[in-house]
């Protein structure tokens, strides 16, 4: 059995989530073939990329059906920036793709007005990419254990997601308007951050993963 396994579909900061997993003490191993992934008691989708291309080669790996049957038998998810976003109906990310619809809503590129630029008083680059906070909208649940209002998480991305479930949203960040930056729903958790870049902040919440979901 596979404490934490790391779904592998081509793409992605894969080492650096592999090391920051294997620091709380588990056995995690990258998952490549169906059969691995209903060995997994946890499972970790990461991502850097187009969501084209991952969407793409996840469903013709075979990987999704193993991975929907892990999450609706009541398996720990976690989606990590890319990762978090594939989770979504589709993205606009350089056209219309669909994506896996654990939850509704869609996936699109910061746009910023005028009114938004002058108001943040600084330059609203697109990625958006550095240390910003978070507010907590999901206090108790376990994968939040630990982590105060106003936390810094490391963000790369010029994506966001748009839920249309608001009861989904576990923490909002402002970068030039406030947007989703973490969903939560039961054994199933996305990160527009990443916690493996994250130093202690990220580490904790991969502690909470492993430990307390």
């Amino acid at each position: 059995m596979i404490e934490v396994g790391i779904i592998d579909y081509g793409m992605g900061n894969l080492n650096s989530v592999q090391k920051s997993v294997e620091r709380q003490n588990v056995h995690c191993a990258l998952i490549t073939k169906p059969e691995e992934v209903l060995k997994a008691e946890k499972l970790i989708l990461p991502g850097v990329g187009a969501f084209e291309d991952a969407i793409r080669f996840l469903k013709a790996s075979g990987l999704v059906e193993p991975m929907l049957e892990k999450i609706k038998a009541g398996t720990p998810f976690l989606g990590i920036c890319l990762g978090m976003q594939m989770l979504f109906d589709k993205s606009w990310e350089n056209g219309e793709f669909e994506g896996l619809g654990l939850f509704h809503g869609e996936v699109r590129r910061f746009q910023f007005t005028e009114a938004q630029r002058e108001a943040a008083g600084e330059k609203l680059s697109i990625p958006h990419m550095g240390w910003n906070q978070v507010t907590v909208e999901q206090p108790n649940h376990p994968f939040w254990k630990g982590v105060e209002p106003g936390t810094y998480f490391y963000f790369v991305h010029s994506y966001h997601v748009v839920p249309t479930e608001p009861e989904c949203i576990a923490t909002k960040t402002t970068y030039g308007y406030e947007f989703c930056s973490a969903v939560t729903r039961e054994n199933l958790v996305g990160t527009q951050f990443h916690p493996e870049k994250s130093q202690g902040n990220g580490a904790r919440l991969l502690e909470n993963f492993v430990k307390r979901m």
